[in-house]
């Protein structure tokens, strides 16, 4: 029994001894902790366990402290240790101020880690202060004076300017500057001979307002890659304007024939209506002869005077029309 209870007691010991070296191991890099004095790096033990309980990943701090150390720069660990636990990529961040003191660009911590928070990626924009970037935009199309389109695609080569990446447009400003200039240039251009001989022409006159400004860039030059023509938009405008005024004068035509139509339609209803005046009125004649042989104003004689007459009438106006009929028939 006594020796069961020592080498329980014994197993109790190493069971607590190997959970307080786990827990120590686990709270302390160690290994970490050697590789930064290695390096010439001071970190305490306590720094990288309050590193722990701060929630902090010692393994994301102590490498880049060490690339910075080697690299000469000087940047303390409450620094990167801040700048983690607001967010940003601590490593990142050191490359790029790496990047930038060999470059001889000027970049402080404090605008990098900026940089970094703002969602920019710092690092690429150290490359290309120092490897300009070329920024190629669609084809944009501008109409000449004469009315003809004529269709640019430029190339951009811009380098970052490190000073506005935070608050600065992207390239989507600067590629719709450009093309707002190279639709002025084309716009103002009083034949499109002149802007497919010159090409130049539009770069020199797009660069010279200064579109970069207010932009995370510096615009470098613009390159005329290619010129086409479009379609001949002031034919097609004035084609169009035809075809409206056309129609325009169509309407106006049928409006008046529609018209003429119902004026022709009035005065043949106004025909009919005197005609049927002048068949009352010739059928009162009789009516008026009668009363005038009953009242003895006129005599048979008058009367049959007048029947003779009106036949010599009917029998010269049938021989007339006889004769017309002949002549239309010779003809």
């Amino acid at each position: 029994m006594v020796f069961d209870a020592a080498l329980v007691t014994t197993l109790a010991i190493i069971f607590v001894v190997i959970l307080v070296l786990s827990v120590f191991f686990t709270l302390v890099p160690v290994a970490l902790w050697i590789s930064a004095m290695a390096a010439g790096v001071r970190v305490s033990i306590f720094t990288l366990i309050g590193m722990r309980l701060r929630r902090v990943i010692p393994n994301r701090i102590v490498i880049p402290l060490i690339k910075a150390h080697k690299a000469g720069l000087d940047i303390s660990i409450n620094q990167l240790e801040s700048h983690y636990l607001a967010g940003g990529n601590v490593d990142r961040v050191v490359n790029a101020l790496i990047a930038a003191h060999r470059a001889n660009i000027e970049l402080t911590f404090e605008r990098a880690a900026a940089i970094d928070l703002a969602g920019r990626d710092v690092l690429e924009a150290v490359q290309m202060s120092v490897n300009p970037k070329v920024i190629e935009t669609p084809f944009i199309a501008g109409v000449a004076m004469n009315g003809i389109e004529v269709k640019a695609k430029a190339r951009i080569t811009v380098r970052a300017n490190i000073d506005r990446l935070v608050g600065g447009a992207g390239e989507e400003t600067i590629i719709a500057r450009v093309g707002e200039g190279i639709i002025s240039t084309i716009g103002s251009s009083a034949n499109h001979a002149k802007v497919l001989e010159h090409p130049d022409m539009i770069s020199q006159t797009v660069l010279s307002k200064g579109l970069d400004s207010g932009t995370a860039f510096e615009i470098l030059s613009i390159d005329i890659a290619d010129v086409d023509i479009g379609e001949n938009i002031g034919a097609n405008l004035q084609t169009e304007q035809a075809e409206a005024d056309k129609n325009i004068a169509q309407a106006k035509a049928e409006e008046r024939r529609a018209m003429a139509v119902a004026r022709e339609q009035e005065m043949i209803a106004q025909v009919q209506e005197m005609r049927a005046k002048v068949v009352l009125a010739e059928a009162e004649v009789p009516l008026a002869m009668a009363d005038a042989l009953r009242s003895g104003n006129i005599g048979v004689m008058d009367y049959m005077n007048y029947k003779n007459v009106q036949a010599d009438t009917l029998m010269r106006d049938s021989i007339s029309k006889v004769s017309n009929d002949k002549d239309d028939s010779s003809i």
